[in-house]
């Protein structure tokens, strides 16, 4: 089998049934990265000038309440990239400036990466989620002087100016587009860019201090491709023969009807890289939704839109499980391919995805800085429930010790990515280094490894089974939480003199967010001279937890603060979540025994 981008723009499959197909995979697989490529270009530009597929479906918004879907093709797409790039460009953006994306999953948010992905300069996606303080760290780190909104982010990022003084410019994208129509098409022409060039920064959260900005080069997204075809089981392409014909003259991608919705935020690696681009690079719609996530709208899209592929946490796989145990008895669904990550699925959601969605789920595994270099494909290879699965073609990954070795099948270790695939070629899946932070960025590595931060233990089958983090990130609800940054929140307020977050195991979410929080003596004072200590506890946790939330994500807030004398420290003053966490595990398993 083979599956890779040529230096034509052209990619191909062919798989011999024969041989034991995860080997073959691996095998016969090589990378051909070009010296030039655009991420734009091969999601917009190349599919705009063909005439066979320019008038083809890009984005579908889901409207609610049965209001009519809005449609756009790919020349609607890139006429407003265009018109968008001029505006950037006669404003005094260019190559290699960093341009913030505030704005949910719309038409217009595709428009904007387009855009500025096309001039060569730098996408930085924010989430909607974001308070202030991260809003203005992200901005103030990345040096962004453009950011482009919609009506709802777009008093927010106003307000923030105040305080960031490097924000110059704040454009209302739907209003900009509207602003100047001209009366022909938008005439732009692209910065030819290598594949080795900054396409993206986005912010990972840390488990000390500020979040790092990982800088993403454009040539990222063919080492994300194989990882998308295979744990969409194939996109609608038949594995058994030579299935991607070429996008520039094929009408479409040898007769692929993939139709692909994730709740996935595009702000985030997971929408952007798992869902938007490979999702346009193939030359198919990708459906929009903007309001929030619930069991009944997400079964609406998946039956309205006919959506035959899908990324859906397995948080979202539990609320619809919960919802409707035997949706087909309500929604006609045709799903075809279904990914999942985040946390493990477990096997309860596993069953219900295979009996009752009719399709079995590929758990997949990745991190910003390397996105999606393990999981499983129901296609090629059997998945394992709760395994994150084997390394995807063109990836060497393997568990390490410390020194960087490879542990042998049943030992604990850290995940890690070879720089290079089994043929000696350069991995294109990896970060080019983190913004500002060379120290960071060596560290990440141990030779020619990159280290996830992940333990895991590889079985026999080389199956992947995820036992937990080397540093204090975890996961909470399918969102990578780094403590560093709620404990300086927390630090901030006057209540406070020092903090701790560490996960609290819960059975819906995987863990919630809880903080141990020692008081300020003024504090501690008050508590002692208050007749009920549990009512001002109380207070002190309310206003601390809407303290986090104005400032940061929503899902960041602690949902559980506990107010201890004294945080566990090393001797050098450092503070050890690790004893916390335990804790918690602990008061999990006792009550669990109840």
């Amino acid at each position: 089998m083979r599956v890779s981008h040529r230096k034509d723009g052209q990619a191909a499959v062919t798989l011999d049934s024969s041989l034991d197909a995860y080997e073959q995979v691996h095998r016969s697989f090589a990378w051909q990265v070009p010296v030039y490529f655009n991420m734009a270009e091969v999601c917009c530009g190349r599919w705009a000038r063909s005439p066979a597929h320019r008038h083809c479906t890009a984005i579908v918004a889901h409207q609610p309440e049965g209001q009519p879907a809005l449609t756009w093709h790919f020349d609607d797409l890139q006429q407003a990239a265009n018109l968008l790039s001029v505006q950037l460009q006669q404003h005094g953006v260019k190559r290699g400036d960093r341009v913030a994306i505030v704005m949910p999953q719309r038409f217009e948010t595709a428009v904007a990466y387009i855009a500025v992905l096309q001039m060569g300069a730098v996408a930085m996606p924010l989430s909607m989620l974001f308070g202030p303080d991260a809003l203005a760290f992200r901005v103030q780190d990345s040096a962004a002087s453009v950011a482009l909104c919609d009506e709802v982010s777009a008093p927010v990022l106003q307000a923030l100016q105040g305080d960031c003084p490097i924000l110059k410019t704040v454009w209302h994208v739907p209003q900009q587009l509207a602003k100047r129509k001209p009366p022909g098409p938008a005439k732009f022409k692209p910065v030819r860019t290598k594949a080795e060039d900054p396409a993206v920064l986005i912010y990972t959260s840390g488990t000390t201090g500020q979040p790092k900005g990982a800088l993403i080069p454009h040539r990222a997204l063919i080492g994300n491709l194989t990882g998308f075809v295979c744990s969409q089981n194939w996109f609608g392409f038949d594995p058994a023969r030579a299935a991607w014909q070429g996008p520039v003259d094929s009408p479409l991608p040898a007769g692929s009807q993939a139709v692909f919705w994730s709740p996935a935020d595009w702000a985030w690696t997971g929408g952007l890289m798992d869902a938007l681009l490979p999702t346009l690079y193939f030359g198919r719609p990708i459906v929009a939704f903007k309001g929030r996530f619930s069991p009944e709208v997400a079964f609406d899209i998946l039956e309205q839109h006919q959506i035959t592929h899908s990324f859906l946490f397995p948080t979202a796989l539990k609320a619809m499980m919960k919802a409707q145990p035997h949706p087909g008895l309500n929604y006609r669904l045709v799903l075809k391919g279904l990914m999942s990550a985040g946390e493990a699925v477990g096997d309860a959601v596993f069953a219900y995805c295979r009996d009752e969605l009719g399709v079995v789920v590929n758990e997949m595994f990745g991190q910003t800085e390397m996105n999606y270099v393990v999981g499983n494909c129901h296609l090629l290879w059997p998945p394992k429930p709760g395994s994150m699965g084997r390394a995807y073609p063109g990836h060497q990954v393997a568990v390490i010790d410390e020194k960087g070795l490879v542990c042998k099948a049943g030992e604990p270790g850290e995940v890690a990515v070879q720089r290079l695939d089994r043929h000696g070629h350069a991995d294109p899946v990896f970060f080019l280094g983190y913004w500002k932070n060379p120290r960071a960025t060596q560290d990440k590595y141990t030779g020619s490894w990159c280290r996830t931060g992940d333990v895991a233990v590889q079985d026999a089958d080389g199956y992947l089974w995820y036992q937990g983090r080397t540093d204090d990130m975890f996961k909470a609800a399918g969102y990578r939480i780094g403590p560093g940054e709620i404990e300086n929140c927390l630090v901030k307020h006057p209540a406070v003199v020092n903090a701790a977050v560490v996960p609290k195991p819960d059975a819906d979410r995987g863990a919630l967010v809880k903080a141990y929080v020692v008081l300020s003596p003024d504090f501690v004072a008050q508590r002692a001279r208050s007749r009920q200590v549990k009512d001002f506890e109380q207070k002190v946790m309310t206003d601390l937890q809407s303290h986090v939330r104005g400032l940061l994500a929503p899902y960041e807030y602690p949902k559980e603060i506990e107010f201890i004398d004294q945080l566990p420290m090393t001797t050098t003053g450092k503070v050890q979540r690790r004893f916390l966490r335990l804790e918690e595990e602990r008061r999990a398993a006792l009550a669990a025994k109840r």
